[in-house]
């Protein structure tokens, strides 16, 4: 299977090309904010490198999110087109799940990627290898950098936390688990050719249409509407962004 694996949910941007499980080439870009930018050259470039035709795909797979708003839906947007125009399969991963990867399933610590949602809050899950298999343990959620660690320590296990302990962060931690590890930075960094093997084994879209970003929050400017419109009733915008 041929696949095109894209993460642009945060500020790395990572493009894959991968075929029956052999990577074949991968472009990460840890210094570029615009991603809308860069995308569609850095795909093209990987092409030519392996000398494929867009019709050779089989599969697109992209991290679906959580994370930035503006980036999940650059790389959102551009799977389901890609998806669509081709006639080929589509999967979405969690971004989060993306970046466990990165830990070996020789592990049998919980793994617990996260972002930096700002105001001292963050994206986070909790995920173990299960029979070589990366299993979610808690759902990806939206919360507290300390509502994650008081969570954390109910569960009693020992935990790999991977992500960027920013300075805005780092002041939200008065109590830290002592079974709680904080991972080096680089396994922070997401790897398109961990993603495409995870979508490889999920079980593509049903209708591309339909596939949105899985956000978890709402965007600021929803919650100042409902703030000044209490009364008015809840809706989904995610299809209308």
């Amino acid at each position: 299977m041929k696949i095109l694996a894209i993460d642009t949910s945060n500020h790395p941007m990572s493009v894959a090309l991968v075929e029956d499980d052999q990577l074949l080439a991968t472009t990460t870009l840890n210094m570029v904010r615009n991603h809308s930018i860069f995308l569609l050259p850095v795909i093209d470039d990987l092409f030519q490198k392996v000398q494929w035709q867009p019709q050779d795909l089989d599969r697109v797979v992209v991290a679906q999110g959580p994370g930035s708003y503006t980036g999940i839906r650059i790389a959102v947007t551009t799977a389901k087109v890609l998806a669509d125009t081709l006639d080929i399969e589509l999967t979405g991963v969690s971004s989060l799940k993306t970046v466990a990867a990165n830990l070996p399933s020789a592990t049998d610590a919980l793994i617990v990627p996260f972002f930096d949602a700002r105001r001292g809050n963050v994206f986070a899950g909790v995920y173990q290898w299960q029979d070589d298999q990366l299993v979610s343990v808690l759902p990806d959620q939206h919360l507290s950098m300390q509502a994650l660690l008081d969570q954390l320590a109910k569960l009693e296990k020992p935990v790999l936390m991977a992500g960027e302990l920013t300075d805005r962060l780092q002041k939200q931690l008065k109590t830290v688990p002592e079974q709680l590890k904080f991972l080096p930075s680089a396994f922070s960094i997401p790897s398109t050719y961990q993603l495409a093997l995870l979508g490889e084994k999920a079980a593509p879209v049903k209708n591309i249409d339909a596939f949105v970003p899985q956000y978890l929050r709402i965007t600021e400017a929803e919650a100042v509407w409902h703030h000044q419109h209490p009364d008015a009733p809840q809706q989904d915008y995610v299809r209308e962004v």
